[in-house]
């Protein structure tokens, strides 16, 4: 497996925050708190820079609203400084990741979304079916609350198995320990008490399987 290193230098060159500010901006010119920070744009990059480079970035808080698609679901909105952050990152490790991924999956992929997913779906429910002749069966499933309920550790452990760049994984940790809600902290440290009275066959059991993590 191909491995990575010294891609924290390329995420905090200051042509790729720029562009990073340039593509978060795009569609939301008129929000006030990016009206704010465009006001000292150069000001802020260059301070977002040499906290990346001295390692005394912290992520802020988040702000959390509602949205009805059409059911109710709650969202947590970074600041402006951090989503720069996040897309300057994107832009440099979409490339590393974006190869791993089983060809069917779409979402927040370049070229692929929702259209050629569903175009997709249509032409392997007519093939199975043969041309609508036979039945064939589709299962729709929804993981609750996913991005609430991700295990950091793992998540972590699966970037770190291709990034070997020290400051780069600190950054990370720090991104994606920023968040949590206080139901699923409740539930890991549950599930933390749960492990330490299993941790034996927690360690024997992927013994057993090749596929194990």
């Amino acid at each position: 497996m191909r491995v990575y290193r010294d891609l924290f230098d390329l995420i905090i060159k200051p042509e790729n925050l720029f562009w990073a500010w340039d593509k978060f901006k795009s569609d939301k010119r008129n929000k006030f708190d990016v009206i704010l920070f465009d006001q000292n744009l150069e000001q802020n990059i260059f301070t977002l820079i040499r906290e990346l480079r001295n390692q005394i970035y912290r992520h802020g808080p988040y702000e959390q609203f509602f949205i009805n698609d059409p059911k109710r679901r709650s969202v947590h909105k970074s600041t402006v400084r951090d989503r720069i952050v996040h897309h300057a990152i994107f832009r440099v490790l979409y490339c590393v990741f974006d190869p791993t991924f089983i060809p069917t999956s779409f979402s927040c992929r370049l070229g692929r979304g929702t259209h050629l997913g569903v175009t997709w779906l249509a032409e392997r429910l007519r093939a199975i079916s043969r041309n609508n002749t036979q039945t064939c069966y589709v299962l729709k499933c929804d993981i609750r609350k996913f991005f609430d309920s991700i295990d950091h550790s793992v998540l972590l452990s699966l970037l770190e198995k291709k990034i070997k760049d020290p400051k780069l994984v600190w950054l990370l940790r720090e991104i994606v320990g920023s968040y949590s809600t206080p139901a699923v902290t409740r539930e890991r440290e549950r599930e933390r008490e749960r492990v330490k009275s299993e941790s034996r066959l927690v360690i024997l059991l992927p013994n057993f399987s090749p596929m194990s993590i």
